[in-house]
C-alpha cells in the first residue's frame, strides 16, 4: 500500500481544482487530500489517478470523477458519528471518504467481484465501514435503519420509496435521478410524512440495477 510524496502532491493539486469548481466543505476537501485514490484504481491507470475524471474498474463499472464524489459528499452534510447508508460500494473510494469523515457506514454492492475487492482494500487501509454487504442495493438495508444520510452512487430512473422510508427525520438522501443523464437530487425528511426536494446539476452515472450480479 504505497502512498508517496508525489501522490500526496497530486492530491493537493486535485483539491485546488475542486475548490476552483466550487467545492468548499473543508472536511470533504481534507478527506480527498488524505485518501489515496490511486489504490482504488487499476494499476495500469495509476498515473491518471488524480485527474478529475471517472475511470473504468472491474465488472463494467466506474470509479466516479473526484468532483462528483466531493459534490455528493458535500450535499450529504455528514457529521462525525452519523449512520450513513451507501448504495453501490463500487471501488470503495466513496466509502473511504465517508469513513474518513467519521461516518458509521453501511455499504451495499451487488457485484460480487467488486464487493470482495473493495472489502479487502478498505480493511487494509483501516477505513473499514461498519458493514460491507453483498446484496441488491435497491432494497436499501432496513435492518439497520433509520439512517441519518443515504448516498446512491448509481442512477435511479425513479427514487425507490424504500430509501426515503429508511431515512430518519432530518435525514438526507442524495441520489442521481434520470435515464440517460441525471440530475443530482437531495431529499431531506422534514417530518415523517414531509419531504423537501432540491435539484442540483447534471451528471452521468451507471444505472442502478436490481438483484445480485
Amino acid at each position: 500500500m504505497i502512498d508517496t510524496s508525489k501522490h500526496q502532491g497530486q492530491r493537493k493539486q486535485l483539491v485546488d481544482q475542486l475548490k476552483d469548481k466550487g467545492i468548499n466543505d473543508t472536511k470533504v476537501l481534507d478527506a480527498i487530500a488524505t485518501v489515496p485514490r490511486h489504490l482504488f484504481m487499476d494499476p495500469a491507470l495509476e498515473e491518471y489517478s488524480y485527474l478529475d475524471k471517472a475511470f473504468p474498474i472491474a465488472a463494467g463499472q466506474t470509479i466516479s470523477q473526484p468532483y462528483t464524489v466531493a459534490f455528493q459528499t458535500q450535499l450529504l452534510k455528514v457529521k462525525k458519528g452519523e449512520k450513513v447508508l451507501e448504495i453501490g460500494t463500487g471501488s470503495g473510494y466513496q466509502a473511504s471518504i465517508l469513513v474518513n469523515l467519521g461516518a458509521k457506514l453501511y455499504t451495499i454492492e451487488r457485484q460480487q467481484e467488486l464487493y470482495k475487492k473493495a472489502s479487502r482494500l478498505l480493511n487494509n487501509l483501516s477505513l473499514k465501514p461498519k458493514k460491507t454487504i453483498f446484496q441488491d442495493g435497491t432494497l436499501g438495508l432496513a435492518e439497520y435503519s433509520p439512517y441519518d444520510a443515504i448516498i446512491v452512487t448509481a442512477a435511479a430512473e425513479t427514487v425507490p420509496k424504500t430509501f426515503l422510508d429508511q431515512l430518519s427525520v432530518g435525514g438526507r438522501l442524495v441520489v442521481p435521478v434520470g435515464k440517460n443523464s441525471q440530475k443530482m437530487i437531495r431529499y431531506i425528511k422534514i417530518k415523517e410524512n414531509k419531504i423537501k426536494r432540491e435539484v442540483f446539476g447534471n451528471f452521468r452515472f451507471v444505472p442502478l440495477l436490481k438483484n445480485k450480479a
